[in-house]
């Protein structure tokens, strides 16, 4: 105590003449303990699942504290993707995602990628002092269609990287070489994937693409339900399509000239033409061809819609009954396309699919196209 600096001003022992015993009067630190107003430490928020929004690639959050306390300074949310749509597990989980420091009882997380089924959030409360328990986590189902461009099918001009596809000039001449051991492999499905699942079925033993069509097609089929992605090309494209096929086309069908295909064509050779088609039929499409090409696909409702995903201004709809599983359709001359998936159905396509069905509107007729 004697030599503790922050005691020697204050503290004053006493000790009686015989030595026999010391006193030291905390009464004034007594005083200044007994002043001092400790924080408590904050309750659990609990999760509002009803107010809980996933729409146009975000997640809203939404809480609430189970009773009012003014000491909360701010709260932190956590967040992980999953494939299970119960509690989180030890074992096989991605991280915790962490955002700090946010005053306000809901959020909003922006710029998502849904590339699993659900996702995990839970929320805890700060005050100046301490952090309180988590919240109990929820799980929000972050449902979206993903899928790659299947390499195994495309056309030998077509380089395929993923969800990125580039004309090749070369012809395909430097991937000859081991053609042949493509040609053996491509029959063999991934170990990692099951003869039944929909990547496995879409692929299939179809020969590649010749010809002059320049085309290639996603590793997975759309079968049910409602389902979006985009499409963005490079500013020196000088020929290509966007759309939905049924499985195994013919090796030499283009996409929009049978009539188990549709799509959207752009053709900037010479001078821009911009078009939708189907069964060797065309309309032409009297508007600014967008950088980003959003396509909507309501395999119920046989519904087929593209759209300016900048805007989400509506450019063209197909409307027909769906009789077999899709595949999306990308062809290309000169130049690449990056294609987007896992995304949610943006609020503003919802908005306008519900407008447009309400007017009853319906595909335009296409013109017999050379």
């Amino acid at each position: 105590v004697t030599v503790a600096s922050a005691f020697r001003l204050s503290l004053k022992p006493k000790v009686s003449d015989s030595m026999t015993h010391m006193m030291v009067d905390f009464a004034l630190e007594k005083r200044m303990l007994q002043a001092v107003k400790f924080l408590p430490v904050p309750k659990a928020p609990e999760i509002d699942v009803a107010a809980c929004l996933v729409a146009d690639n975000c997640i809203t959050i939404s809480w609430r504290m189970p009773e009012e306390d003014s000491r909360i300074d701010h709260f932190v949310l956590e967040y992980r993707k999953t494939n299970f749509d119960g509690l989180p597990r030890l074992k096989g989980e991605q991280r915790w995602e962490l955002v700090d420091y946010i005053k306000a009882t809901q959020y909003t997380l922006s710029g998502l990628k849904f590339d699993t089924k659900y996702m995990n959030v839970r929320v805890q409360a700060c005050n100046k002092a301490v952090a309180g328990e988590y919240s109990d986590p929820i799980t929000l189902e972050t449902k979206a269609f993903v899928f790659s461009l299947d390499s195994t099918s495309s056309h030998l001009n077509l380089k395929v990287e993923d969800t990125y596809v580039e004309w090749d000039p070369t012809g395909g001449k430097g991937q000859e070489k081991i053609k042949g051991k493509e040609n053996k492999t491509s029959n063999t499905a991934s170990p990692k994937r099951s003869a039944n699942s929909p990547r496995a079925s879409a692929r299939g033993g179809r020969d590649r693409f010749a010809g002059e069509s320049y085309t290639v097609l996603g590793d997975t089929a759309v079968e049910s339900g409602q389902h979006y992605w985009e499409v963005r090309a490079q500013k020196d494209c000088k020929s290509y399509s966007v759309g939905v096929t049924y499985r195994n086309p013919g090796k030499f069908d283009q996409l929009g000239k049978t009539n188990s295909s549709w799509c959207i064509h752009i053709n900037n050779w010479l001078q821009t033409t911009f078009s939708a088609k189907h069964n060797n039929k065309a309309k032409t499409l009297d508007i600014p061809v967008p950088d980003r090409i959003g396509v909507y696909c309501d395999f119920d409702g046989g519904q087929l819609s593209f759209y300016n995903a900048n805007s989400k201004a509506l450019l063209h709809t197909f409307r027909t009954k769906f009789t077999q599983p899709l595949l999306p359709g990308f062809m290309i001359w000169c130049g690449g396309l990056t294609v987007s998936t896992g995304l949610q159905v943006p609020s503003a396509v919802k908005t306008l699919q519900k407008s447009e069905n309400g007017l009853g509107g319906s595909t335009s007729s296409l013109n017999n196209v050379a």
